[in-house]
């Protein structure tokens, strides 16, 4: 097959270039390839002839900064644009070339593997399978404290590169190959100082987090492997919870190993995986039970239990001299998840009884949760723009409902910015400092189209009951908060009684957080309480949604992989799970 050349519009409009080989006969199967770092779709051209696999449509990308893909050459605003990167183009894929995310196998290399990998972890996408070929989770920098080194240098110098030190004699034993490497005028040999930064980062996500997978996974690695660590690619395969996994070492093999001597035993691995699940029909494990056994109800059982020493030390330091903090006294007083707590840190302004307070608050405001936070709050208000836009534009009244909006700010501010549209909004929580706050807020705010109430948002009868119907419903911050998915369930099913048939769901999730053990031992939550949450991955948010009524359509992440905002649509009628 000749590869056609096609371009696509990612999310941020960057234009990315993509070859496709698509077969004469109509096929429901795709192939996507990521390339290594430094290269191009091109170089992958001898691998579609070598898979002969003529019933399956291949596709191949150009990433961001690669080829003749937009973007300066190996460079990127952080890791999380690459990954958005990587869902944009998949579902262009759906989109434009008719293929179901059920029927699409990812293959990628290195960097490309650490993106697909971050993909799989933080949509959680219904695809058939994926391969990891030689994945970066850890490069091998060979200079003692290199990354602390590199995180220090934009600070003092700006944006910066670094240029590559590997050579093609350390890619391939294939001299033939290696010339070719050495002769392509596409690859380029630098990286950006913040792409490395954010790549070590994100391979520590995931290497912490590999049981949150559960895509079948083949995983390609190189035994003498001079850019990446084959141990960390080990441990990453060893806490994966996909059904089915394997993992296949080439002994002799340098990194390139698609352009290894004994490639053809490489490509043959990867074929025989792809027609396997291609002949298997796909099976995603449910996770509805999550909350009773599992990956993370295991961390969760283990957060229950009693921490070190050091972390009464360091609770002990946030309860006393912490409390110049005002953040820090705040959260001690209300609740570190609470309503107040999050307009504080929206607010983001250091505050405290002294210098030294409001340094200590620099730092609680500047701490990777809170970032998260506010980062949620700005995906939460685009998106929540998008639908009220789109309510409107499809002609039908704006509605609005929020089930435990706290403060309310992201709403409230959202509907001052669009004056031009009708609506109204209905907010609700169960506590009455929050209730307060939001009145205040809305009076403060100049809006009389704001209806502020108590209401239980686990209590289904009271949310069907809701007249009129909401066209858009909003749940944010709060089903990270209880951990146990029958209530997430009930709470879910009231709001698809509720929601009008096509109407809008906007909700959060918090599929990882980095700090999760510290803010178990260490901080209070609303009730006084030890503040232990259990994550729900992607996958079992998305299904505890589906179940209740809605579809998924689309999905904000922070570059850190922690909050997430996405957006379902409740169908024409509530089905079986939903209804009842």
């Amino acid at each position: 097959m000749q590869a056609a050349e096609e371009t696509m519009a990612s999310w941020d409009g960057a234009k990315i270039f993509y070859r496709a080989w698509i077969p004469a006969e109509a096929t429901k199967k795709a192939l996507l390839l990521f390339h290594r770092g430094h290269e191009h779709s091109g170089r992958w051209s001898e691998v579609v002839e070598a898979l002969a696999m003529p019933d399956v449509a291949v596709f191949a990308w150009d990433a961001r900064g690669h080829g003749h893909s937009d973007g300066e050459r190996g460079s990127a605003e952080n890791f999380g644009a690459m990954v958005k990167d990587v869902d944009a183009f998949v579902r262009h894929i759906g989109e434009r070339h008719g293929y179901a995310l059920e029927n699409m196998i990812v293959l990628a290399h290195s960097v490309g593997a650490v993106s697909v990998a971050a993909w799989v972890h933080d949509y959680a996408p219904p695809i058939r399978a994926m391969i990891l070929a030689t994945p970066a989770f850890r490069v091998r920098l060979y200079v003692p404290l290199a990354i602390p080194s590199l995180r220090l240098k934009p600070k003092f110098l700006g944006p910066s590169f670094v240029k590559s030190y590997v050579k093609a004699k350390m890619l391939t034993h294939d001299p033939v190959q290696a010339a070719r490497y050495d002769a392509d005028p596409l690859i380029f040999r630098q990286i950006a100082v913040n792409v490395l930064i954010d790549l070590h980062d994100a391979g520590t996500r995931l290497l912490a987090d590999a049981g949150a997978i559960n895509v079948p996974t083949l995983m390609l690695a190189a035994g003498r492997d001079w850019v990446v660590s084959v141990k960390a690619q080990r441990e990453f395969f060893n806490a994966l919870s996909s059904p089915v996994k394997r993992m296949h070492v080439f002994p002799a093999a340098y990194h390139a190993i698609f352009h290894e001597k004994e490639r053809a035993q490489v490509i043959e691995r990867a074929r025989e995986f792809i027609l396997e699940r291609f002949a298997e029909a796909p099976a995603t494990p449910s996770l509805l039970k999550a909350d009773q056994f599992g990956y993370t109800w295991e961390e969760y059982e283990r957060l229950k239990l009693r921490g070190g020493p050091q972390f009464a030390i360091v609770r002990a330091g946030m309860k006393t001299g912490g409390r110049l903090s005002k953040g820090i006294d705040l959260g001690w007083r209300s609740g570190f998840d609470s309503g107040l707590t999050l307009d504080y840190v929206y607010e983001n302004k250091a505050q405290g009884s002294t210098a030294l307070g409001r340094f200590i608050d620099h730092g609680y405001l500047n701490s990777i949760g809170w970032r998260g936070i506010r980062q949620r709050k700005k995906n939460l208000e685009k998106l929540l723009r998008n639908v009220i836009e789109k309510t409107h534009a499809e002609g039908r009244p704006v509605r609005i409902v929020d089930i435990a909006a706290g403060g309310g700010r992201y709403l409230l501010e959202t509907i001052r910015a669009l004056p031009e549209i009708p609506m109204t909004a209905l907010l609700r929580d169960y506590k009455q400092e929050n209730v307060d706050a939001a009145t205040r807020l809305a009076r403060d705010l100049g809006l009389s189209n704001v209806t502020v109430g108590s209401g239980n948002a686990f209590d289904r009868d009271s949310l069907a009951a809701l007249e009129p119907r909401p066209t858009i419903g909003i749940v944010s911050g709060l089903f990270e908060l209880f951990p146990s998915n029958s209530e997430v369930l009930t709470s879910l099913r009231g709001l698809a009684d509720a929601i009008e048939p096509d109407g809008f769901l906007v909700y959060t999730n918090q599929p990882w957080h980095p700090q999760v053990e510290f803010i178990a031992r260490v901080l209070r939550n609303r009730e006084g309480e030890p503040w232990i949450m259990r994550r729900r991955t992607t996958g079992e948010m998305d299904e505890l949604v589906r179940t209740a009524g809605f579809e998924k359509s689309t999905m904000e992440v922070d570059e850190w992989g922690i909050f997430t905002v996405s957006v379902a649509r409740r169908g024409s009628r509530n089905g079986a799970n939903g209804a009842h």
